[in-house]
């Protein structure tokens, strides 16, 4: 083995679970590992990152994971989280991640599969899309505060696709816990996750040059962008997403309750709480980045906003996600 090589104490450490060490290459590791030298009462090297490992080695490793003699440094976290990134559900039995750090990575690994999705909204991208999407709701399922942690962690600066997709799932999410409270089933929850993630999957069929223009729209260019709901609810449906929780997500998030909206213009009650939920949390999230026609808001004025305009907006939702920014419930 490598040779011993003493560290500092004061460095912060963490055992690595079994899971996460077999979910490595198997002969080059990534990432220095650590053991406890009870004469030394100190940690020291054991493994160097890189360096190749014999059959006799890898078992050695293996039995000190076992029994919790073997460490990574803090140091090297973003080795670590870069590779659990790609190998999300590791975030539900590593019990030394912290809650931020879940987060981070979750938002990592949803944001690349969102972009290998959008680029190629094909069933193969969908699936690692739809099983990431399925680690954050069981996250959220074992502990309902844990909103609070991506909802803290909403993208604020130029617009963005794939961040706004993020923030209206963040968003929709809280909006559907605080709506239902203890009755929230858990397809519930997951179905409606994945409709938030595939809302606006139906901009892809926009127009790169639309998409990218620096100033105001054409009125022939504007007429491009609505027919994105339609075009997003036909992928999703290829993909075999067909809930009502989904169908309001897609379909109803440009409706409005004064039939204003699209592409069904219909209104009030006709309107499903999954699209008038889905209202809310996609126009906030598109409210608090900077676009081309407008300057971003912050949270607080973009809750207020959709909060006084209740002839467009569910002021059940609306108001919900105000008060909680105004007593920084969130």
């Amino acid at each position: 083995m490598a040779k011993i090589v003493p560290i500092s104490v004061s460095e912060d450490y963490y055992q690595i679970s079994e899971s996460v060490l077999s979910s490595f290459p198997k002969y080059r590791l990534p990432l220095d590992l650590y053991v406890f030298n009870e004469k030394l009462a100190q940690l020291q090297r054991y493994y160097k990152k890189e360096t190749r490992l014999s059959n006799e080695q890898i078992e050695e490793i293996q039995n000190l994971c076992k029994t919790g003699d073997l460490f990574v440094s803090r140091e090297d976290h973003h080795i670590y989280s870069q590779h659990i990134v790609k190998q999300l559900d590791l975030v539900l039995v590593d019990e030394n991640l912290k809650e931020g750090e879940v987060a981070d990575i979750t938002i990592r690994a949803l944001e690349m599969r969102l972009t290998e999705f959008f680029n190629q909204p094909v069933k193969p991208l969908f699936e690692p899309l739809h099983a990431d999407c399925m680690v954050f709701t069981e996250y959220l399922w074992n502990d309902k505060h844990h909103i609070k942690l991506f909802m803290r962690r909403l993208h604020e600066g130029e617009y963005n696709l794939i961040k706004h997709t993020l923030n209206t799932l963040f968003v929709g999410v809280w909006l559907l816990m605080q709506a239902k409270g203890e009755e929230l089933l858990r397809k519930e929850l997951d179905n409606f996750a994945i409709g938030l993630l595939l809302h606006d999957i139906g901009m892809t069929k926009v127009p790169v040059f639309i998409l990218n223009k620096s100033v105001q729209l054409k009125p022939d260019e504007k007429d491009k962008i609505p027919p994105h709901v339609l075009a997003g609810a036909q992928i999703a449906q290829k993909m075999d997403m067909v809930s009502n929780e989904i169908k309001g997500a897609c379909l109803e998030h440009h409706e409005r309750l004064d039939g204003s909206g699209y592409p069904q213009r219909v209104k009030g009650d006709s309107i499903s709480m999954f699209g008038a939920m889905a209202a809310v949390a996609d126009s906030f999230s598109a409210m608090i980045q900077k676009r081309v026609n407008a300057e971003a808001k912050s949270q607080l004025d973009a809750g207020k906003e959709l909060m006084l305009d209740i002839t467009r907006y569910d002021k059940r939702y609306s108001s919900s996600l105000y008060t909680a920014l105004l007593t920084k419930a969130i």
